[in-house]
C-alpha cells in the first residue's frame, strides 16, 4: 500500500489487525517496532497490557515521520491471575490450552493512537468460557500450527471457536482489536465517522 492511501500506521505486523481496521473501512500502514514485552516485577495485568499497547504507539510515533497518526495495541489472556502468553513451544500450546479446557478466562486488549499533540488509550475486557477440549483435538489443533503466534494459544476466529461457549464482551477485542473501542479513538481524530444514534435521526422514518 502506498502511503498516500493509509489513514494510519499500525505498529504491528499483524495480519488480524489489519484485517479488523479495513472492516471499520481504515487503511493503514503495517511498520512493526521491536519492544521489550518482559512484564515488570508484580505487575498488574491491565497496567501491564496498557503499558505495552503505548509503548508500540509511541516507538512506532517515534520512527515514523510524523504525518500520520500510529496505532499500537497488545492482547493478553488471563486465567487464575496467571499471564497466559503466546507459546513457545508447541509443548507450551498444549499445557496452555490444557489448562484452559473447561475454564473461563480474561481477554484484555488495549489500543493507544499516538498522533501530533494527542494520546489516546482505552482498554477492552473480556471473558471468554471454554468447553472441554479432547486431549487429542488438542494435540491435532496444535499441530496445525495454528496457536503459535497468540495469545493463549489460541484464534478465535479458527478452529478454537468451536470450543468456545460464551464470551462476555467483544468478538473483535478476543480476536486482537476492539473495533468499538478503536472506532471511538479515531473518531474523535476525524480519522472515521461513527454513526451516533442519539444524534443523526434522519433515518429514523424510514
Amino acid at each position: 500500500m502506498n502511503k498516500t492511501d493509509a489513514a494510519i500506521i499500525l505498529a504491528s505486523a499483524s495480519p488480524r489487525r489489519k484485517q479488523l481496521l479495513a472492516q471499520i473501512g481504515v487503511n493503514c500502514l503495517c511498520q512493526p517496532v521491536d519492544i521489550d514485552e518482559t512484564p515488570f516485577e508484580n505487575e498488574p495485568v491491565v497496567k501491564y497490557v496498557k503499558r505495552l499497547a503505548k509503548t508500540k504507539a509511541t516507538a512506532g510515533w517515534e520512527q515514523s515521520d510524523k504525518s500520520l497518526p500510529v496505532l499500537g495495541a497488545d492482547t493478553i489472556v488471563v486465567h487464575n491471575n496467571q499471564l497466559m502468553g503466546k507459546p513457545q513451544n508447541k509443548t507450551q500450546a498444549v499445557a496452555t490450552l490444557k489448562q484452559l479446557s473447561g475454564q473461563s478466562h480474561y481477554v484484555y486488549s488495549a489500543v493507544a493512537v499516538v498522533s501530533k499533540g494527542n494520546h489516546r488509550l482505552v482498554i477492552s475486557q473480556n471473558e471468554v468460557v471454554f468447553d472441554d477440549i479432547p486431549a487429542d483435538m488438542i494435540e491435532s489443533y496444535v499441530a496445525s500450527g495454528e496457536p503459535m503466534d497468540k495469545a493463549g494459544s489460541y484464534g478465535i476466529q479458527g478452529m478454537a471457536a468451536l470450543w468456545i461457549k460464551k464470551i462476555t464482551g467483544s468478538y473483535s477485542s478476543v480476536m486482537g482489536l476492539p473495533l468499538y473501542e478503536t472506532g471511538q479513538i479515531l473518531s474523535k481524530l476525524d480519522i472515521i465517522t461513527v454513526y451516533n444514534p442519539q444524534t443523526d435521526k434522519s433515518d429514523q422514518n424510514v
